[in-house]
């Protein structure tokens, strides 16, 4: 368990405040919130999680574990925008709950509309992958193909959600309003080792929109958080800017890269990379969307 990540700093900062005042009426709303999630499951009868081992998709799998028993098949996408340690990890987690789990190859860099790398491309990868999951699902009899979007991820620009409606994918976290903060709580009731596990996102996001996505890119992407995780930095960004690798991670982490400085720019120079910047502002998701209107979406 990742006990000093930035998910558990965030989940613990929440805790405080949600709690300070009315938690127990707090702690009742995120109940029913979760009565209502059981039930939506229930009624579904059978469904295929898109389970990238993340905290949203394992909580939901587990949720539908308990609920739909075998009926519940938990399917992993394997791909060159996904990091192996991610892959690793949801394996991993899927072992040790007993979740029913199988891995689907996807070679999403076939794809010209995804390659080309436009600000909606998100949109034409939702579309690409989960036809192939709708079509594993229909395969195995499976009525309902969900993921695991949640209340907390309606802000930033993700143009995949028109893809997922018009699939007909469900969000069942999203429907019964749990937001991320709610999640991991329950998560960690449940004993999900995942509660605290730092957000991830798949490698195309670290490279700006317009720039061909390529296996060489995602993987000199790969391989620098890779190096940083090993460090102890458990939540980063490595974003691609041509000759230059910018970083951005947490407060916490900040001291460990000045004292690491030296080893950390020579091995993202081996990457590739002339230069090494880290980022002032921070850790934060959807950095690359800072230009994009919502009304893009």
């Amino acid at each position: 368990m990742i006990e000093s990540g930035h998910g558990a700093a965030f989940f613990y900062c929440w805790l405080r405040v949600g709690f300070r005042d009315g938690g127990e009426m707090t702690g009742s709303r995120m109940k029913n919130k979760l009565r209502e999630l059981r039930k939506m499951l229930r009624e579904m009868g059978s469904v295929l999680v898109a389970f990238s081992g993340g905290v949203d998709s394992a909580f939901l799998m587990k949720v539908a574990q308990e609920e739909l028993g075998d009926k519940a098949l938990a399917v992993t996408l394997t791909c060159a925008m996904f990091t192996p340690w991610e892959m690793a990890e949801a394996e991993k987690l899927a072992r040790e709950n007993n979740f029913r789990h199988e891995k689907l190859p996807v070679d999403a860099l076939s794809i010209n509309e995804i390659t080309a790398n436009p600000v909606d491309r998100c949109y034409h990868c939702k579309k690409a992958i989960f036809r192939q999951i709708l079509e594993r699902a229909r395969s195995e009899g499976i009525g309902h193909v969900v993921e695991g979007t949640n209340a907390s991820d309606l802000g930033d620009y993700r143009p995949g959600r028109k893809a997922l409606g018009e699939l007909g994918i469900l969000s069942p976290l999203l429907e019964a309003g749990l937001t991320k903060p709610e999640i991991r709580e329950l998560s960690k009731g449940l004993g999900l080792e995942s509660w605290d596990r730092p957000s991830c996102a798949c490698l195309a996001s670290r490279i700006p929109y317009g720039v061909e996505i390529t296996e060489e890119r995602l993987e000199q992407i790969g391989r620098a958080e890779e190096f940083l995780r090993g460090m102890g930095i458990v939540q980063c960004r490595a974003r691609y800017h041509w000759n230059l690798l910018r970083i951005e991670t947490c407060d916490e982490y900040i001291d460990i890269i000045v004292a690491n400085r030296a080893n950390i720019v020579n091995e993202i120079r081996n990457l590739g990379f002339d230069y090494v910047a880290l980022d002032l502002e921070g850790y934060r998701t959807g950095s690359m969307n800072v230009n994009i209107e919502k009304d893009d979406e």
